[in-house]
């Protein structure tokens, strides 16, 4: 029997037959492709008989997904866990597009059981770099699919999942590791999924991919510290793996100024980050972003980040008093800065005539 209805064939796939009844070759992977060419002649021959062409039945649920649609994801989550590479690639990739363009997609991942370690049985932990474009695919549709909030809680808890973010941040195409960075800036929305991604190890090769300099990686990579930094845990691992110096080398190379404050600022509430940011030349630094910015955000991070390192080491109070000498940076912040600028900028002006006061009666 000869057929071109699409359930038919699938359950023919699915009953184990891998043979082409008419051409006896191998199938060599089970992703069915809609025939448009068919559908045409199809449409065309009904024209011309005057027949009606049925309305496709949908039978969509409530979420609007239909059954056409689960057994289309039934059948490439069947080629994921193939043993045929090519097979395993064509579905990835078909995964990445749809994930991106199709919320039912996403939505169905959260639904199949164990969909989401089906999907990266491929790219297991270890061998995950081994097929460059296929990993790629896989991370990128985990990305994908992290944006459907129903979706952030499960991709976290699924064992394999944050583990090979982690490892593609460190290895694959420059694509696959700025998507993996996307991914754990999306899952880190949830606070319980910023515990689990500080715990994995994370946080050291995101710092890495800062360093790295690479333009959009280094945005995806920064949006993931900087959510993360919202846990004190997060903040303290982030300060022990080294960020400091290397966002502060950024930020004086004046690049992705705005994003690198504002991780900088969050950062100032740990004493270890603020010693090492009055160590490596931030007050001279902050001040000169100070005059040159027109972003009272930008203006606010760094009176923020020069507070802290006024209460904390007294020596620097000294180059912030020589600026406000020569400049008169916090006075003009204290009267035209944001309400927060407006607060920290008084407290240290407050705090120069008080280290002024001591100096002349000791």
């Amino acid at each position: 029997m000869q057929t071109y209805d699409r359930p038919f064939i699938q359950k023919w796939l699915k009953d184990g037959n891998l043979i082409c009844p008419k051409s006896k070759e191998i199938i060599s992977q089970s992703v069915l492709i809609p025939n448009l060419l068919v559908q045409d002649i199809i449409s065309e021959w009904c024209k011309n008989q005057g027949i009606k062409l049925p309305d496709p039945a949908q039978d969509s649920d409530e979420e609007g997904i239909t059954q056409v649609a689960i057994q289309h994801f039934e059948s490439l989550l069947d080629a994921i866990l193939s043993n045929n590479l090519s097979g395993q690639k064509r579905a990835a990739k078909e995964f990445r597009r749809l994930t991106k363009r199709e919320t039912s997609f996403r939505i169905l991942f959260g639904r199949i059981p164990h969909a989401i370690d089906q999907l990266l049985m491929p790219i297991t932990s270890g061998r995950a770099s081994f097929v460059p474009d296929l990993q790629e695919d896989v991370i990128t549709t985990v990305l994908n699919l992290s944006i459907h909030d129903s979706n952030k809680k499960l991709v976290a808890e699924t064992p394999k999942a944050i583990p090979l973010l982690v490892e593609s941040l460190m290895s694959g195409t420059i694509d696959t590791r700025r998507n993996a960075a996307a991914a754990l800036f999306t899952l880190s929305a949830l606070d319980s999924n910023k515990v689990l991604i500080g715990k994995s190890g994370a946080l050291k090769p995101l710092i890495k991919l800062v360093d790295e300099g690479h333009p959009l990686a280094m945005k995806d990579a920064a949006s993931a510290i900087f959510t993360l930094c919202f846990t004190f845990e997060n903040r303290a691992r982030t300060v022990d793996d080294g960020a400091v110096e290397v966002i502060l080398k950024k930020i004086m190379e004046r690049i992705l100024v705005d994003e690198l404050l504002a991780i900088l600022a969050m950062l100032s509430s740990n004493q270890k980050a603020v010693k090492e940011m009055a160590d490596h030349g931030a007050v001279p630094c902050l001040l000169s972003i100070i005059k040159e910015t027109s972003s009272g955000h930008n203006k606010e991070n760094c009176v923020v980040i020069l507070y802290s390192i006024c209460f904390s080491d007294r020596t620097k109070c000294k180059e912030i008093r020589a600026d406000e000498n020569a400049h008169g940076t916090m006075s003009q912040i204290a009267q035209n800065g944001t309400p927060r600028a407006k607060r920290k900028a008084n407290g240290i002006l407050e705090r120069l005539n008080r280290v002024a006061i001591n100096t002349h009666t000791a």
